[in-house]
């Protein structure tokens, strides 16, 4: 069921065989076990132990193990892969006052530790020194039929951990999976709960989401379940623009958060670029996330109609560190709205033709060169400069001595 090559894989194989050799019982937990299942190599080893935390400091030793979350029974043990494997002791867990996380934890059993779980795929232990998968939550079954169920009763899933409400989202989308009827409906009546939960929790489970295969899906699920206008206000507005912005999201190929939030906006809201600055401010985006998508917002149109345009009005465009998400952005946009895709084949053209100096080359004057012709700094000079670089990236001067005759003339007018 794994390639236990990886480093991750084989970290976490040899706490298990030295945990299960010193009298532990010692298990794969969680989703690299469902990964496990569905033919996928997961990213991340967790292992789940009914020894306790100090016992497994003890066992690796103190140099070896990190205190990631005593309190909640979870140690680092550190092996050959960069990242420590993480090492749970089975729990139960009690109240969830806030919404987020329990009060207080109790050790227990395997059993209880997969009870307390959020969903039956995610509530599956694997025994891998002796192949065997241990079910208490029937997991497996949902596995086989594709879909994602609350563990016992969804509303008390729900009422311990809101974010449990988009996760259930996130993987029935990128799985490909569907929602099992008792547990969207849980989600349907406490969707309004869901800002509960902080918005950097909130942003980390949305860009999964929408950075993912199932983009599309995902916000359909968003909507159906009614979580979409909580997170994302305005979008459900209007059910037309919202049809289109989930075809634009499975449009954007390959998926990538930043472009198809830029084509969701674009697609569903009457002023782009303040929706842009709420987001970023609910979702706590990175500064590259906001630049990226502000940009994305701003130029759509031009690369779009990049064949009829002044090429110095598409090449500064293009020189931005966000011309990836744009063009992933214009090509899902045209597609949806049936454009003309030529602009945006000559931009990619040009792109993967041109050097970076030609893309970008340095201008042939500066405001030094207009002081040291004499001329005083003043409003012109903005006006002079645009326009004589403007006039060089669209190939009208290609030297030095063009461009200061064009400035003389200019400035001369002015």
């Amino acid at each position: 069921m794994f390639d236990f090559a990886p480093a991750a894989a084989a970290d976490a194989l040899a706490i298990i065989r030295r945990l299960q050799a010193a009298g532990f019982v010692a298990y794969l937990a969680g989703g690299c076990v469902r990964d496990g299942l569905l033919g996928r190599q997961p990213k991340d080893f967790d292992v789940a132990t009914d020894a306790a935390p100090e016992t497994v400091r003890e066992l690796f030793g103190r140099r070896n193990t990190l205190a990631f979350g005593v309190s909640f029974g979870v140690i680092g043990v550190r092996g050959s892969a960069a990242t420590p494997t993480e090492v749970a002791t089975f729990r139960s867990d009690g109240t969830y006052s806030d919404g987020r996380r329990p009060d207080h934890v109790r050790f227990g059993s395997a059993e209880e530790d997969a009870l307390r779980r959020d969903f039956t795929i995610n509530g599956l232990f694997h025994d891998p020194v002796r192949d065997v998968v241990i079910d208490f939550v029937g997991g497996r079954a949902d596995l086989a039929n594709r879909l994602v169920r609350a563990i016992g009763d969804p509303r008390q899933r729900i009422a311990e951990d809101k974010l449990r409400m988009l996760r259930a989202v996130r993987f029935a989308a990128t799985l490909g999976f569907t929602l099992d009827y008792q547990t969207a409906a849980s989600i349907r009546r406490s969707a309004a709960e869901v800002t509960v939960t902080s918005g950097e929790r909130i942003g980390a489970e949305l860009r999964r989401m929408l950075g993912n295969r199932g983009a599309s899906l995902a916000l359909e699920l968003l909507a159906d379940t009614h979580l979409l206008e909580p997170i994302w206000p305005g979008t459900e507005r209007n059910a037309e623009a919202l049809k289109r912005a989930i075809r634009l999201a499975g449009a954007v190929q390959p998926p990538e958060f930043k472009a198809i939030v830029a084509v969701v906006i674009a697609a569903t809201s009457s002023d782009p670029a303040a929706t842009a600055a709420d987001l970023a401010e609910r979702w706590k985006w990175s500064g590259d996330e906001r630049d990226a998508v502000r940009h994305t917002l701003r130029y759509l149109d031009t690369v779009v109609a990049a064949d009829r345009l002044a090429w110095s009005v598409v090449q500064p465009v293009l020189m931005s560190p966000h011309r990836s998400s744009l063009l992933q952005a214009a090509e899902s946009w045209a597609l949806v709205h049936d454009l003309p895709t030529a602009g945006i084949e000559l931009c990619r053209q040009r792109l993967a033709s041109w050097p970076a100096e030609r893309l970008d080359p340095p201008p042939l004057v500066t405001g030094k060169t207009l002081i040291d012709l004499g001329f005083r700094p003043g409003p012109a000079f903005k006006r002079t400069l645009a326009t004589i670089r403007d006039a060089q990236l669209d190939g009208e001067i290609d030297s030095e001595v063009e461009a200061t005759a064009w400035v003389k003339r200019l400035l001369d007018e002015a």
